[in-house]
């Protein structure tokens, strides 16, 4: 009984930087999961000469009562009822096999003290990488093609692009149409109200609010500044299961590389 206690207490002991590990990457995304949270401190791990698997981290944050307790929310953002042109889906049983041959784009509401704001994002299908963002008091195209604008600019091959999105009034508008064929972009939208058809752009939204966007700022200018660094770890930081754990600019910056020495 007497060496049971010490070896508990001795591996206590040994686990006393994990705490310390952990609060390091939670300052920086709060909500990480399990998985990419031992991913993140696999490294440390190993320094310190600390075994402990995944299936072990998860029990040690259940115990010390650091697990993330998930969060559901939902408001629709999309009007889709009316008269504008609706593009086809141009992504049924197609599959992406290179960085900005697909880009999706989506529209989430975000609140502050000062009201009701909207975050639009525009992401690259392959590498999930977030290239465009745009948060504004409206949902208005002249706000929304701002995303656009920012995506263009931040592109690193000249693939022609498919850009997928809901029927939006947004999306739909002439002044968002214009801009996207003036830049060799092709447009695709979802089949009515079927939101699976855009589920990439709709997972990004909801990563950024479940993991990132957490507390109610005061301000629109107190929200840009927390969007602007939320949009930054999760590009460049948070490591995504489906990039066997690498980061969004990390896969981004080799696929570029990779398909210009192609073309």
């Amino acid at each position: 009984m007497h060496q049971w206690k010490q070896r508990l207490e001795s591996r206590a002991e040994e686990l006393l930087p994990v705490k310390e590990m952990v609060r390091y990457w939670r300052q920086f995304m709060p909500r990480v999961g399990t998985r990419k949270l031992y991913q993140l401190i696999k490294p440390q791990l190993e320094k310190h000469g600390i075994k402990l698997g995944r299936d072990g981290l998860f029990k040690y944050l259940k115990n010390e009562n650091l697990l993330v307790k998930p969060r559901k929310n939902y408001t629709k953002t999309t009007n889709s009822k009316h008269w504008l042109r609706k593009h086809p889906n141009l992504l049924k049983d197609r599959v992406v096999h290179h960085v900005e041959q697909v880009v999706v784009s989506d529209i989430t509401y975000v609140k502050t003290d000062e009201g009701t704001h909207y975050l639009s994002l525009v992401t690259d299908a392959y590498s999930r990488k977030i290239l465009g963002y745009e948060l504004s008091n409206e949902m208005k195209a002249s706000d929304v093609v701002k995303a656009l604008e920012m995506t263009i600019t931040n592109r690193q091959t000249n693939a022609a692009t498919i850009h997928h999105s809901d029927r939006g009034l947004q999306y739909c508008s002439s002044e968002y149409q214009e801009k996207l064929s003036a830049n060799n972009m092709i447009p695709s939208m979802t089949d009515g109200y079927d939101c699976y058809q855009n589920a990439l752009a709709e997972r990004v939204n909801g990563i950024l609010k479940s993991e990132f966007l957490l507390y109610q700022c005061n301000t629109l200018k107190e929200l840009m500044v927390l969007v602007k660094e939320s949009i930054s770890i999760y590009n460049d930081l948070r490591p995504h299961t489906s990039l066997r754990m690498r980061t969004p600019s990390e896969v981004h910056e080799k696929a570029s590389r990779e398909y210009l020495l192609a073309t």
